[in-house]
């Protein structure tokens, strides 16, 4: 499967998901990472940036002049994301944006020449191994860092339970296997992958935590977790319908509780040498 056939995400759902998004990253990995980033300024690359969230969130945690330069395949969403980057880092310094549209297959370490970090956010799993591995090599080969945010590891907790829970999900897991994507599995193949490549590899857990607050997320993503499962097995509809309203009708009353659970991974290089710490 090629990156250019990976389904695309509307920007109404990507703007839905960004405050759990945000809540859910591990501030713990950046942690890890600042005394390996190197600059001013720092190089940073948002593979399948959508609207922006991942810069949106990071860069305001990093010191000193910053280049983000935003991958996408879809050149609207190149725009909104380019739009709504933030201007100023952490100590106020300036926010330079570029945006660079094409196939993260192609992604090499000339692409990533002088790049202090590689980054993105809820990508691993919709790509295949052979994608992973194309990401991990690049890295290798340019001694640049990966910072790579809320792949699932599919796990949900919904309470209360239903009795349907574990097919669905079953199901939904299958789903996100099709063809030759990775899916829950990202994070062993991504951790297994940098490693062969000689990358020091973190990971953090970053799941969602979905309550009453969160009721019109929590809706959307159970219609979309939902309809995922029975376009894998379409034998479920009739009871996959019922299971649906169900859970829709106790989301409502703000009684639903569900956690996705995600992880978020950092790859170091091997040897880098040590630059301005952000």
């Amino acid at each position: 499967m090629k990156t250019t056939d990976v389904p695309r995400y509307t920007p109404d759902w990507l703007e839905l998901r960004e405050s759990a998004d945000a809540a859910a990253r591990s501030p713990e990995l950046i942690e890890e990472l600042r005394p390996r980033l190197s600059g001013p300024p720092l190089v940073i690359h948002d593979l399948g940036c959508g609207t922006g969230s991942m810069g949106r969130w990071l860069a305001p945690r990093l010191s000193g002049p910053q280049l983000w330069i935003l991958h996408d395949r879809d050149p609207d969403l190149l725009d909104r994301a380019a739009l709504r980057m933030p201007r100023a880092a952490a100590d106020g310094s300036r926010i330079t944006i570029a945006t660079a549209r094409g196939d993260l297959a192609r992604l090499t370490a000339s692409t990533l020449d002088g790049a202090s970090l590689v980054t993105a956010s809820a990508l691993l799993d919709v790509l295949t191994a052979e994608e992973v591995d194309g990401i991990a090599a690049a890295c290798a080969a340019a001694q640049c860092p990966a910072l790579l945010a809320l792949s699932v590891v599919g796990r949900v907790e919904i309470t209360p339970a239903d009795p349907l829970d574990a097919e669905i999900a079953e199901a939904f897991n299958a789903h996100q296997r099709r063809g030759l994507l990775v899916g829950p599995d990202a994070m062993a193949v991504a951790s297994e992958t940098f490693a062969r490549y000689g990358a020091t590899v973190r990971t953090h857990a970053s799941p969602w935590t979905l309550g009453a607050e969160q009721a019109a997320l929590t809706a959307e993503w159970l219609r979309g977790w939902v309809g995922a499962a029975v376009e894998h097995r379409p034998e479920l509809a009739g009871r996959a319908e019922a299971y649906l309203r169900r859970r829709l009708a106790i989301a409502a009353t703000g009684a639903l509780r569900v956690v996705v659970h995600h992880r978020d991974l950092l790859a170091l290089p091997a040897s880098r040498t040590m630059g301005a710490a952000a």
